[in-house]
Parts: C-alpha cells; sequence; structure tokens
C-alpha cells in the first residue's frame, strides 16, 4: 500500500471514479483540482493546485510515493489554456517529482496521440504518433517528457492512453475505444502493485472485441480487462444511427477531434 497517493484532477469525471474507488491503494489520498473538491473524507487530503504554478506543484507533490495524474485540459482548446495545463503543467509535474524521491506516475496520456490513424489500423505501442488536434500534440509532449525523465532519471511513468471511460460507451466509435471505471480501477492497482514498471504505453481500453489496439507489450503488468463493449452494441443501434462510412468517427480512430478547428481566443 503507497502512503500517499496524489490525484491530479480529482473533480473531474475520472478523477471522480480515482477518488471514489482507489481510496484501498493508499493510507491518504491527497487530491488536487483547481475546480471544486468539496468536503475530505476521512483519509483525504484537499490541496487546490494550478498546474501551471511551478512552486506551488512541487509543495503539491512533496510526501506522495505516487501520482496519478489526471490534471489538465481534457477536450480540444485554444493553444494557450492547453499549454498552460497540459505542457507547462506536465514540465511542473515531472520536476516536482525528480526533487521529491521520483515517486511511481500513471499519466492519463489520450487516444487522441494517434487520432490520425484510419480505423481499419491496427496498432501497437511503437507505431509514430499521429495527433488530431493540439490536445493530443499536448499529450505526445507528457509522453515525450516522460521518456526524458526515465532515460535521464530513472522515473518510472506507466503512460494511459485513456480510449473513452463511461459508465458504458455513448457512441458506435466508444465500442472500440470503451475503457469501463471497473477496469479502469485495475489497471491502476496493477500499475502500483508491480515491482517495477519502468515506462510503458499501455491502451487504456477494455477487452472489446471491436479495439484497434494491441495491449500485448503490457501484459506484463498483470492486468486483465474484463469488460467487454460489445454488450451495449444493440443498445446503442437501438439509441441512434451509426455513422455513415465517409463521416470522420467511422473514419478515423479520433473520431469527431480530427474535424476539431484550431481554436482562438
Amino acid at each position: 500500500m503507497l502512503k500517499r497517493l496524489l490525484i491530479t484532477g480529482a473533480a473531474g469525471g475520472l478523477g471522480t471514479v480515482a477518488r471514489n474507488r482507489l481510496k484501498h491503494v493508499a493510507e491518504v489520498l491527497r487530491l488536487s483540482d483547481v475546480a471544486n473538491l468539496g468536503e475530505a473524507a476521512a483519509n483525504e487530503e484537499l490541496v487546490p493546485c494550478n498546474l501551471g504554478d511551478r512552486a506551488a506543484v512541487a509543495e503539491l507533490v512533496a510526501g506522495c510515493d505516487g501520482i496519478l495524474h489526471l490534471g489538465g485540459v481534457s477536450v480540444e482548446d485554444t493553444f494557450d489554456r492547453i499549454c498552460e495545463a497540459n505542457i507547462v503543467g506536465v514540465y511542473n509535474l515531472y520536476e516536482a517529482a525528480r526533487l521529491n524521491g521520483l515517486p511511481r506516475i500513471i499519466f492519463a496520456s489520450s487516444n487522441h496521440t494517434i487520432g490520425y490513424y484510419t480505423q481499419d489500423v491496427r496498432l501497437d505501442t511503437e507505431m509514430p504518433m499521429r495527433p488530431d488536434g493540439l490536445y493530443g500534440v499536448s499529450k505526445c509532449f507528457g509522453e515525450a517528457v516522460s521518456s526524458l525523465y526515465h532515460d535521464k532519471f530513472g522515473q518510472e511513468t506507466a503512460l494511459v492512453r485513456i480510449g473513452s471511460c463511461f459508465p458504458e460507451p455513448r457512441d458506435h466509435r466508444m465500442l472500440s475505444t470503451w475503457l469501463s471505471p471497473d477496469d479502469f480501477v485495475s489497471l491502476v492497482e496493477c500499475i502500483f502493485r508491480v515491482p517495477r514498471i519502468g515506462r510503458p504505453i499501455v491502451w487504456g481500453v477494455s477487452d472489446n472485441d471491436a479495439t484497434w489496439w494491441d495491449n500485448s507489450g503490457a501484459r506484463f503488468l498483470g492486468w486483465r480487462p474484463k469488460d467487454n463493449s460489445e454488450v451495449f452494441r444493440a443498445k446503442l443501434d437501438a439509441a441512434m444511427t451509426p455513422p455513415p462510412a465517409d463521416a470522420v468517427d467511422a473514419v478515423y480512430q479520433g473520431g469527431k477531434f480530427v474535424a476539431e478547428p484550431i481554436h482562438q481566443d
């Protein structure tokens, strides 16, 4: 069991899942966000923090022996907003980790690092990145920073390229990208349980029939996702018409992010 697990982005959707379901992983959960975190439970510390503030991030990381980094901008946005949280913020986090004993990090990367691959291509983790927007670019940057800090300082990081983590798929594309909350929780448990991890890239996806991603390189973690989006296909078909074959969310792995413009203030 960890002594203190830092969860950034703890007020978000995935952060809320982590807050509610990972209490057994550490004696104390240190929860951080710029949004309201409510009241602290018995084993929680609430530490609001702007990831762009280097000194504040250094204080945030101090005393933690594990980090689940979910914080930052999670959608396509202007470069300035993405830059502060996802680029400057990631650098600040890794520098803070270096200065505070190199706690193991789970970095929430994204399928949008490879969003311009078409859906007929099966990917392993050695394929070059093809981001589908500035958000995807920021996650590519985070993966590059993790590589530098691993090679230069020995910082261990599991890079989890999250697909779509919701209670159930919300559209037909998510039949391929869906990561169930149960499988997300079990993945975090495995990453913090194994003696050494190095710097693996893990596809954050359940055991879906329709998946595009080969996760065999992460099997050493002992993670075996159990859920399958196929059980929701009939429900989706009844609720909505699948996209036409030439629609971006039927052609590209990144779906509609491919069609996003470069946002301006």
